[in-house]
Formats: structure tokens, sequence, C-alpha cells
């Protein structure tokens, strides 16, 4: 046979045999793999409507930002989206707005913690300088009652001369 005809292996038909621990882990991570896979997917409509909105929002002045960054931005967010890279955000806002709230002291973070959650009022803007939450919280404090000179239990004694 000259080597033109002679049959060549084929590499895909070397298959490794798995093991029972390698199979496990290998089932293992198709079913975690299967609930992301199944996820429904932004449509390319969806993604180019929201592309639509976010060039207008640049258009008119709208957002943060200068119109060059912001068109910038919007493409750069178009194309991630378009690969399936973007999430919704607000898992990363979550964790962000309560480690805020852990570095203060114990008896102050309840109450940030619920101006993080909206609770109170909120003024101001990112654009403007930062952004105020105002929560006001009325504790109820009972007078003490006023101390006598003895004990009401105890019998007072003329003192005797």
């Amino acid at each position: 046979m000259s080597p033109l005809t002679t049959p060549r292996s084929n590499p895909l038909r070397r298959v490794m045999p798995l093991s029972w621990p390698q199979r496990l882990c290998l089932l293992g991570a198709a079913l975690l793999a299967a609930p992301v896979l199944a996820a429904p997917a932004a449509t390319s409509a969806e993604l180019q409507d929201r592309y639509r909105q976010e060039r207008a929002a640049c258009s008119n002045g709208s957002s943060n930002q200068d119109r060059a960054t912001c068109l910038r931005e919007a493409g750069a967010a178009h194309a991630e989206a378009l690969k399936g890279g973007l999430g919704d955000g607000s898992a990363p806002y979550a964790a962000n707005a309560t480690q805020r709230c852990d570095r203060l002291p114990e008896d102050d973070r309840a109450d940030c913690a619920a101006r993080m959650k909206g609770q109170g009022s909120t003024s101001g803007s990112v654009a403007g300088g930062g952004i105020y939450r105002e929560l006001t919280t009325r504790e109820v404090v009972l007078p003490n009652p006023p101390k006598s000179a003895a004990p009401a239990s105890a019998p007072l004694v003329a003192p005797q001369r």
C-alpha cells in the first residue's frame, strides 16, 4: 500500500473508558448545567429593542453620561447581551447594600438594612453627588420611678432620744 492509501486511525474512536467516579462527576455537572441551559434567554428582538432604548437615552441626554461614552457603553452592553453574558444585576447590588450595613455598629445595622430595603424617604441622585436615605425610628422610653429615701417596704421608725 502506498502512503496515500494507508488507513489512518481515527482519533475520535479512541475513547478512554470512564471510571464510576468520573461518570458520576460528569452526570452531576450535566444536571447542574441543565437549569442554566434551559433558562429562557432574551430574544434577539428584545435585545435589539433594549439597545434602541439605550441609544435613545444617550441621544436625548437622559443618561448620566456624555453622549460618546453612553453610546459606547450601550454598544458594549448589547454585544455582551447577545453573547448571553448579562444578568439582571440585582443580586450583587443587594449583597453590596448589606455589606455597607455590616460595617456599622450593632445598634445601627437594623436601621441601615431597613433603609437599604427602601423604607423611609430617599432624596438626591448619583449625578447630584449622592443618595440620601432617611428613616425615622421612634423609641418610647418609660421614665424611671422616682427614688425615695427609704424603700417602700421598710417600716418607718421614729428616732428615739
